[in-house]
């Protein structure tokens, strides 16, 4: 059976309502996971939201879940750069925030899945989960900065 999923979770000091901020407004969001420059984003499911990645070019997602300040998702493609998402060729990206408990703060679970959906030979599956389970922690440390250290 081929890998499917990554999953993540991070503690933030900040409330849920700073961390959806952070989470999903064109400023913060470009911040945080692409180059720096504000996203475009039409923040409804069925919205288009481009991230410029630099060298790996600019990719669009597409918005499936806004449920604020609880839920955010997106589809995008694990293929070429600009590559629109469909459901065979790409992942779903969803945020869940927790506020409180024992932690305090807002406890945000990233989950990454539908690797094994992609049609792709097995080796490449294994790839591209490598690569994108390697990066989102410091993507996640970054969206972390963001809320407890930068002004709204």
């Amino acid at each position: 059976m081929l890998p499917d999923t990554i999953e993540r979770a991070i503690v933030i000091n900040a409330s849920a309502d700073r961390v959806w901020t952070v989470l999903t407004q064109p400023a913060f969001l470009g911040r945080w996971f692409g180059t720096g420059e504000p996203v475009k984003v039409d923040l409804r499911p069925g919205g288009l939201l481009v991230f410029d990645h630099g060298v790996h070019g600019t990719i669009p997602a597409r918005v499936e879940t806004v449920e604020p300040p609880r839920v955010f998702s997106w589809r995008w493609s694990q293929g070429a750069a600009g590559e629109e998402p469909t459901d065979s060729n790409a992942t779903l990206v969803t945020f869940t925030l927790v506020e409180g408990g024992d932690s305090g703060g807002t406890r945000l679970t990233m989950i990454e899945s539908g690797f094994a959906r992609l049609g792709l030979p097995a080796d490449e599956v294994s790839i591209r989960l490598r690569a994108n389970g390697q990066n989102w922690p410091g993507k996640l440390d970054q969206l972390r900065e963001q809320c407890e250290h930068t002004e709204a």
